[in-house]
């Protein structure tokens, strides 16, 4: 397995899906559907099936209520079905637009993408001018916010938000941290706005072997469980979920502005205020050194560092500890993963430039004015009206979900499922069954009781340096990836590390370090 890994990085060369450019268009192109995408209601013509062609005569009947409508595009990804199911999702689609008739001057075609494909057909999609609205994340690759705004391929929003009710939906302290060079381009979920991370076990383990969570303060707590868990023939006694967690981990000692595990190797370190090249430090060391023992241990298994496992694989047996991103109400996981886990703190929190952008919307750049206006319009309505929030995240009540005698959620499908926190604003989303009814209240409090980072605010323009950059980002997946999830055999993490830093470094990566600490060091000035 070990040589397997080696070889992979000493043959590989890494290429990055780069952003395709969006034009302006004065129109916008219908999306093109698959089996993951819904087929649009609006515009369907008389000759295609009678099934589709019923659909659209619902539609027009909409239209016609409201007046002409204007129809937007919106994209968002799903992260608790493998596959979402498109009749489903058109279903959606139809009773929102039902819903929202007479309400405002807008209709929507909805696709809904699985997280597996989501990245590579939406920015397909964004270059063939194919979106109005999508959603996305700081930490999204190739879409994601520090990717779009550079490619100039979101509609700055500033001058159409004051006064309306999606401006009014939140406080104004979230639009301020989620602007860059103060123009404000995504519409934040109002969910938690800052970052922390916790150990994350699946409770019947814990009550099976007695585990004491409570005593886990650092990884190498972990050690007893994880033997335990090998020794009961668990096939991912830890679970990176494929993810490269040394930006994750060590939050309490760095502040990993670009919010990209690709470039991680940037960070201000939090003692000292300084940016520092994060890949030299004893740290970093001595995360990979341990992700490599427990990988000769068997704790870890090839699967994530070869990406085999996927975003359901947290819904199976096969698994005894893992990691969770710290929200208000982390029971929210019990639905999201189909168990009972529990969560054991493992960092703090903290705001910072890019927490309030874990989950957001933005209107794309090739949108019409009136096509922006028409977002707006939708993404207030969504952050304001509870019964369109829930059908939007949680489908047909009576078929996806239904509520309990309290008024809460029980989610109950298998075609159409979404969380809160990648749909609307948390003082909306009715809660769940297994959720507080105050779940509001309990998100302003969390995101009220967290840290400021030092580096908070702080963005970095990587124009100046963006080929450098760029070639940095690409090593990630050669070097940094395998490291960080046990690939690398234990006794030769340090020599990896070596050739690590050493491509770095010919890709141009002092460049963009000095450019870095010059540009942090001219913001702190301020």
């Amino acid at each position: 397995m070990k040589k397997k890994a080696l070889s992979v990085i000493m043959v590989a060369a890494m290429t990055m899906s780069m952003l395709a450019g969006c034009g302006s268009s004065s129109t916008t192109t219908e999306t093109t559907t698959d089996t993951e995408a819904t087929e649009t209601s609006e515009g369907t013509e008389a000759t295609e099936s009678a099934e589709t062609t019923e659909s659209a005569d619902t539609t027009e009947s909409t239209e016609t209520a409201s007046g002409d409508a204007v129809n937007i595009n919106l994209y968002r990804c799903t992260f608790n079905l493998a596959n979402p199911d498109g009749e489903q999702v058109q279903k959606v689609q139809d009773a929102i637009n039902a819903y929202i008739a007479d309400k405002i001057n807008v209709q929507i075609t909805l696709t809904d993408i699985g997280s597996g494909e989501y990245t590579d057909k939406a920015n397909l999609a964004l270059a063939n001018n194919e979106i109005n609205l999508l959603w996305t994340a700081s930490w999204e690759s190739t879409i994601g916010t520090n990717d779009l705004v550079p490619a100039n391929a979101v509609y700055d929003i500033t001058d159409l938000l004051p006064g309306t009710d999606l401006y009014n939906s939140m406080d104004e302290s979230q639009w301020e941290a989620t602007k860059y060079d103060g123009k404000n381009y995504f519409i934040p979920v109002y969910k938690d706005n800052v970052e922390g991370y916790d150990f994350m076990f699946r409770q019947d383990l814990v009550d099976e072997y007695g585990w004491d969570i409570t005593s886990v303060k650092t990884l190498a707590d972990l050690e007893p469980m994880l033997e335990d868990a090998k020794a009961a023939g668990l096939k991912y006694p830890y679970l990176t979920q494929k993810t490269a967690m040394f930006y994750r981990w060590y939050i309490d000692k760095f502040d990993f502005f670009t919010a990209d595990s690709a470039t991680n190797f940037f960070a201000v370190d939090r003692e000292t205020n300084e940016v520092v090249d994060t890949i030299l430090t004893d740290e970093y060391k001595e995360f990979c050194t341990l992700m490599g023992e427990w990988a000769d241990k068997g704790y870890i298994s090839e699967d994530d560092y070869t990406k085999v496992t996927t975003d359901t694989t947290t819904q199976t047996q096969d698994w005894a500890i893992s990691w969770w991103t710290d929200i208000p109400v982390n029971d929210e996981a019990d639905s999201r993963y189909g168990q009972d886990v529990t969560m054991q703190p493992a960092t703090n929190r903290y705001a910072h430039s890019t927490s309030a952008l874990g989950s957001c919307y933005c209107i794309t750049a090739n949108s019409t004015p009136e096509e922006a206006q028409a977002c707006i319009d939708f993404m207030g309505l969504l952050y304001t009206d509870s019964t369109l929030a829930d059908m939007y995240t949680f489908g047909i009540e009576g078929e996806d979900f239904t509520y309990d005698s309290n008024g809460q959620v029980t989610q109950s499908s298998e075609k159409y499922n979404h969380s809160m926190w990648e749909s609307a604003s948390a003082t909306i989303v009715t809660p769940l069954d297994n959720e507080p009814a105050n779940k509001a209240e309990l998100y302003k409090d969390f995101n009220g009781g967290a840290e400021t980072s030092c580096a908070a605010g702080f963005r970095f323009d990587k124009s100046a340096v963006e080929a450098q950059y760029t070639a940095c980002a690409n090593l990630f997946e050669q070097y940094g990836f395998p490291l960080e999830n046990g690939g690398i055999p234990a006794d030769k993490v340090e020599s990896t590390i070596e050739e690590y830093q050493a491509a770095l470094d010919a890709a141009g990566y002092q460049d963009v370090l000095a450019e870095f600490q010059s540009q942090y060091d001219a913001w702190k000035a301020q």
